[in-house]
């Protein structure tokens, strides 16, 4: 008997591969972690022993990277900053919703610089990405005195260093949310000695240069605007979630 929280939402144990995308493609959506619904994620489905793969290995952790290379659907901090999947078949919907939402034009400085060194080099390694975007890899905020600019005295207040890892996490996630980026897929560093080392670490890339057959978004929705396109998605995952209150669903979409 399976000793983790929720699985009765559904009776669905996640055990396989094959198992879990026919899941992502039958409901459409579905988070990783744990969220406002309970029960509708990877995490409450699948055996604690199971999710981050036995040995660390075979397991959905290790699944996403395939799963992605499968074509059938994106992956990426789509539901409150927190990753999971989105069908190929409902991602336009999703796109045409988020993006009026969260449009590129309304974000940071610092988040649209990081998006326009991601469109140029179309894909990088998340570490690769913090660097060129000018952020440090550290998560501490650096901070540095501050210098009369005419007689290099101290001043009395300090400079606070913003653009470290912690602050591209931040940024990087919220353009997701926005789905202006996604995850192409994980792969391992490589030591001096040609060999993989630690976790495997995110690619990001841009849903323009991953999915290019996706856009205009607007014909691939039909037309619709984007609140037709929520009204769409909400009415899916009520089906989906007929217990569920709507103002769960809407707060995930």
């Amino acid at each position: 008997m399976c000793n983790f929280a929720n699985m009765d939402r559904f009776g669905i144990v996640i055990e396989r591969q094959e198992q879990l995308e026919a899941l992502i493609k039958e409901w459409g959506f579905l988070p990783f972690f744990r969220n406002g619904i309970p029960g509708f994620s990877i995490e409450e489905m699948t055996p604690p022993e199971l999710l981050f793969g036995y040995d660390m290995e075979n397991g959905p952790w290790q699944w996403k990277g395939p799963i992605i290379g499968n074509w059938e659907s994106a992956y990426g901090k789509f539901f409150q900053k927190k990753a999971g999947y989105v069908s190929m078949e409902w991602l336009p919907d999703f796109m045409n919703w988020r993006r009026s939402q969260l449009p590129l034009k309304k974000e940071t400085m610092d988040a649209r610089h990081i998006h326009e060194v991601l469109v140029e080099n179309e894909s990088m390694l998340s570490k690769q990405l913090k660097v060129a975007s000018g952020f440090t890899l550290s998560r501490k905020k650096n901070i540095y005195p501050a210098q009369n600019k005419l007689n290099h005295e101290t001043a009395e207040e300090s400079i606070v260093n913003k653009k470290n890892g912690m602050a591209f996490d931040g940024l990087i996630a919220q353009l997701q949310m926005g789905t202006h980026v996604c995850i192409a897929d994980f792969e391992y560093l490589i030591s001096k000695k040609g060999e993989p080392y630690g976790w495997e670490v995110a690619r990001y890339c841009t849903p323009e240069a991953m999915y290019p057959d996706l856009f205009p978004i607007k014909d691939k929705v039909e037309g619709r605007t984007p609140k037709q396109s929520r009204e769409r998605i909400i009415d899916h995952l009520k089906r989906v979630l007929p217990d569920v209150e709507n103002k769960k669903i809407e707060k995930l979409i």
